[in-house]
């Protein structure tokens, strides 16, 4: 029971270390983005939007049984406009025009 215990807290603790912008690099890749991209707009995205916003984006994973390939930007901004928050898509676009021209 208490290694049990103690299993779940070091969980916790590695958890809590990740920072927000690894985060939100890995609720983009689990909604469909390739890793390239998902860095390049996480990086962009960061304190850009709030903890509530941030949720609703991490719920696009939802989405992921389209396909097992890799998502286009355009797919995923469709997706994002499901979630009806005007600025998230606002944000989420603005990154992922900016990382599609640079890359």
């Amino acid at each position: 029971m208490i290694r049990s215990a103690l299993a779940v807290s070091a969980l916790l603790v590695v958890t809590a270390c990740a920072s927000p912008e690894s985060q939100i690099r890995s609720g983009l890749v689990n909604a469909g983005l390739s890793q390239p991209m998902a860095g390049c707009m996480a990086s962009q995205m960061i304190g850009k939007l709030s903890l509530i916003q941030l949720r609703r984006l991490g719920s696009l994973g939802n989405f992921k049984s389209e396909s097992v390939r890799e998502m286009s930007i355009d797919r995923f901004l469709h997706n994002v406009r499901a979630l009806k928050d005007p600025e998230v898509l606002a944000i989420t676009s603005r990154a992922g025009l900016s990382c599609a021209i640079a890359g």
